[in-house]
């Protein structure tokens, strides 16, 4: 019997990470293990992954000794950070300095990178259409993911570079439609009539899955992901047909939303705008089905709303 090789998955226990752990293991034919790698071995999503048969080491991505020790033995490694948890582009550049640098000292021979276009590339900071944030970002999470690209080709790890998207299950949490004081149903989010190019979380892990089957052929590749491009009045027709009654597209202004005065609104304004000016460009680089090619079981926004429509039913 040949010897399975070790995908080792920085952040398993979350939302892409998990996606990529549960392909592998739900597939006794991958020729793969996985090793999840985790800030906490003892959460109960490390220690349900360790019941399904994977080895569940712990790092931490600020100490690039622990995230080397945890990659070393490892065939590939999946490579992704949380600009979310901490806020901070410079925090993320150097847990993507520490993911290159460990996996060049592990010698890992496929790393698939988690990462995003720098949006500057499209609307330089002289832009005034959108506001400048931090003196050096348009779109921060963005934009210092594109700038860390370089790190994995300086250290010489063969990479692939997965450009990911909007998650739908942001409907869940910050985006759902909401109830009007008439009654009606709002889907509120500010895409003017552009469309907005999204995907289920566990199908950008599933997605990477296939790149790592397809293995040699994709490193020093970008592969830009989608499950399905919409507009936002289409994803508000998407939800009346689930939810049995009309929801509304209302289209936010972006300076609305950016003066929200939420934690991140200015952010999250700039992002929809380059989603919604950008539209031909981004949702151009994601073939779906060249995507369906990597990944056969992806999904497209109803059978994902198909699937989640238990969770609106409070709305």
């Amino acid at each position: 019997m040949t010897e399975q090789k070790i995908i080792a998955v920085v952040g398993a226990t979350g939302a892409q990470g998990g996606g990529l752990a549960h392909a592998i293991l739900a597939d006794p034919e991958s020729g793969f293990t996985v090793r999840a790698i985790t800030r906490n071995t003892e959460s109960d999503k490390a220690k349900a992954l360790a019941a399904l048969g994977a080895e569940v080491v712990q790092a931490d991505l600020d100490d690039e000794a622990s995230v080397a020790k945890a990659l070393d033995g490892a065939y590939g490694a999946y490579l992704v950070t949380n600009f979310w948890e901490h806020g901070s582009p410079e925090r993320e550049y150097e847990q993507a300095r520490n993911l290159a640098q460990a996996a060049k000292t592990a010698g890992v021979q496929h790393a698939v990178w988690s990462t995003l276009e720098d949006t500057r590339e499209s609307i330089p900071l002289h832009d005034d259409r959108m506001p400048t944030l931090l003196d050096k970002y348009k779109v921060p999470h963005f934009d210092v993911k594109g700038d860390a690209n370089a790190l994995f080709a300086e250290a010489g790890v063969p990479t692939t570079y997965l450009q990911t998207t909007y998650y739908w299950e942001n409907f869940l949490s910050f985006f759902p439609p909401k109830r009007q004081g008439d009654g009606s149903l709002v889907l509120a989010l500010p895409m003017a009539d552009r469309q907005l190019s999204g995907i289920a979380a566990e199908d950008i892990g599933r997605t990477a899955y296939g790149i790592f089957k397809k293995g040699a052929p994709l490193i020093g590749e970008t592969v830009s992901i989608a499950g399905e491009h919409l507009t936002g009045a289409q994803y508000a027709e998407a939800f009346s047909e689930a939810l049995g009654e009309p929801v509304h597209y209302y289209p936010v202004p972006f300076d609305g939303f950016r003066a929200a005065g939420f934690p991140g609104a200015e952010e999250m304004g700039n992002m929809f705008q380059y989603y919604a000016d950008f539209d031909d460009e981004f949702t151009g680089r994601r073939d779906l089905q060249a995507v369906r090619d990597l990944n056969p079981r992806l999904q497209n926004f109803k059978e994902w709303l198909t699937a989640n429509k238990q969770a609106f039913a409070e709305l």
